[in-house]
């Protein structure tokens, strides 16, 4: 583990030697981000409007005692979606698809010698493949977090009305009361920490790939699980120093 530990670290490092020219590290983040944000918009709706209803649900469910108010609901689900579901459950679904795709793109290249290719015209493949990728995903996620966010709470606000469990009035009173900002701005850090994560990690394995399909699909899966693994550490630690 330390030995790994130590060759990401190295990895890391020979991202900022020899950098590539501004204008061709911005075109490269672009395109990113494009390929990281836009492709992952509809899974992120789907799994964050689910969960917030879901959510609504069982707290409704669980919530028996006449002497709380039903407006509970929705504020419980909109803390449980700033604090928790919207960033972690988000960036674990992301680190799937994004990671396994990162970690896959990157191993086929190394495998087919793109990456040597790259080295022999004198670029630093490690800045001018992987860079951009890091830093597409710090500034996309946060946006996919917030989307998250939203669909989620509105996914509760549509189960709730729609299974009667609680009017409209209610979840809308509940999702105002007590409101901390210090919430969201909580939840953009931890998707900025995850994003790091998740694709300096997927990039890491896939870049590290030897041999053939079989272990560029090894890395894909170790790429998913590392970055999941890093994900609920840093999930705890974060929570341990900000909250």
């Amino acid at each position: 583990m330390l030995t790994n530990f130590g060759k990401y670290l190295l990895f890391i490092q020979s991202l900022l030697s020899r950098g590539e020219a501004p204008k061709i590290l911005f075109n490269r983040t672009i395109d990113e981000a494009i390929l990281i944000g836009i492709n992952s918009i509809v899974i992120v709706a789907i799994v964050s409007t689910f969960i917030g209803a879901v959510t609504c649900v069982q707290i409704s469910y669980n919530l028996t005692n006449a002497l709380i108010p039903r407006s509970t609901i929705g504020f419980m689900v909109r803390e449980m979606t700033l604090l928790e579901l919207a960033p972690t459950i988000t960036s674990i679904v992301l680190a799937g698809k994004v990671g396994s795709n990162i970690a896959g793109g990157l191993g086929t290249m190394k495998i087919t010698e793109q990456v040597d290719a790259l080295e022999v015209m004198g670029i630093n493949s490690a800045s001018y493949l992987v860079l951009p990728k890091i830093m597409a995903a710090v500034f996309v996620f946060p946006m996919l977090v917030i989307i998250a966010m939203f669909l989620s709470i509105g996914g509760g606000f549509v189960a709730g009305a729609l299974s009667g469990e609680i009017t409209p009035q209610e979840y809308i009173t509940g999702i105002r009361g007590d409101f901390v900002p210090y919430n969201i701005l909580f939840a953009l850090i931890k998707s900025v920490v995850f994003a790091y994560l998740i694709s300096s990690i997927s990039s890491f394995q896939g870049y590290k790939t030897e041999g053939g399909a079989l272990e560029v699909g090894e890395a894909s899966t170790k790429a998913v699980t590392n970055s999941v693994i890093a994900i609920l550490i840093a999930d705890f630690v974060l929570a341990q120093l900000l909250l």
